[in-house]
């Protein structure tokens, strides 16, 4: 049985009650709905606690998809009890945690706009993040940090849209990421739009409007080859 998305329809949702469908062999839990958000894109899974009828808490460390893609699988911290199939809980995650990635991974569409060139990887992290771009030329980090907040000042709204595996085949602009390739065989892929500014392909968690990033910096740029720059930014 699929687990219910629950963040794809609001990602502010910080939590829910729920019913555990199964626990597999190496302990992971798997909730019929669940405001966890997974691990992917290059952003971390979710930080929380399901918590118990007697108002005790399982400590979760993160969340994976599993095997089949169609589930969630929530990992419990070492050493706890664990519950049994067709327990209700309610599922809880670190709100200010979640937050933070959300205003950084929309910050991270927003430099590839600033930085109009093929994306060879990335990562989130809380408060902060990278991404490595195929750049031939030295950039400068005032420079970027300006640009950044220029756009960021625009108060642009964040929205969603689906298009089918097909349409994104026929706009293979639309994919700017070398190294991770937008996850299709559903039939349908969901788009990220930034409001007259930027829209991909991605899964993970934003910010309704630009105005909620806040201040953000340019932290460093590193050299990790020939024309290959990391550039991580951090929020201020």
């Amino acid at each position: 049985m699929p687990t219910e998305l629950l963040f794809r329809a609001d990602a502010y949702l910080t939590e829910t009650s729920a019913t555990v469908l199964s626990v597999n062999e190496r302990g992971g839990i798997v909730l019929d709905r669940t405001v966890f958000y997974a691990t992917g894109g290059g952003q971390p899974g979710d930080t929380g606690a399901l918590v118990r009828a007697d108002g005790s808490e399982i400590r979760i460390a993160t969340a994976v998809y599993g095997e089949d893609k169609t589930e969630i699988v929530h990992v419990p911290a070492e050493g706890q009890d664990l519950p049994a199939a067709g327990e209700a809980v309610t599922a809880k995650l670190d709100g200010f945690v979640r937050l933070q990635r959300m205003r950084v991974h929309t910050a991270l569409h927003l430099l590839t706009v600033v930085l109009p060139y093929p994306v060879t990887g990335g990562s989130i992290g809380d408060g902060e993040g990278r991404l490595d771009f195929d750049i031939p030329d030295a950039i400068e980090k005032d420079e970027i940090t300006a640009k950044l907040a220029e756009i960021i000042g625009k108060h642009a709204d964040v929205t969603e849209r689906w298009i089918t595996d097909d349409e994104l085949l026929a706009n293979p602009e639309l994919v700017k990421t070398m190294s991770v390739k937008p996850p299709m065989g559903s039939g349908r892929v969901r788009l990220v739009e930034i409001e007259g500014l930027d829209l991909q392909p991605c899964g993970g968690t934003h910010v309704r409007n630009t105005r909620e990033i806040g201040a953000v910096a340019v932290t460093s740029i590193e050299k990790k080859g020939k024309q290959n720059r990391r550039v991580r930014i951090a929020l201020v």
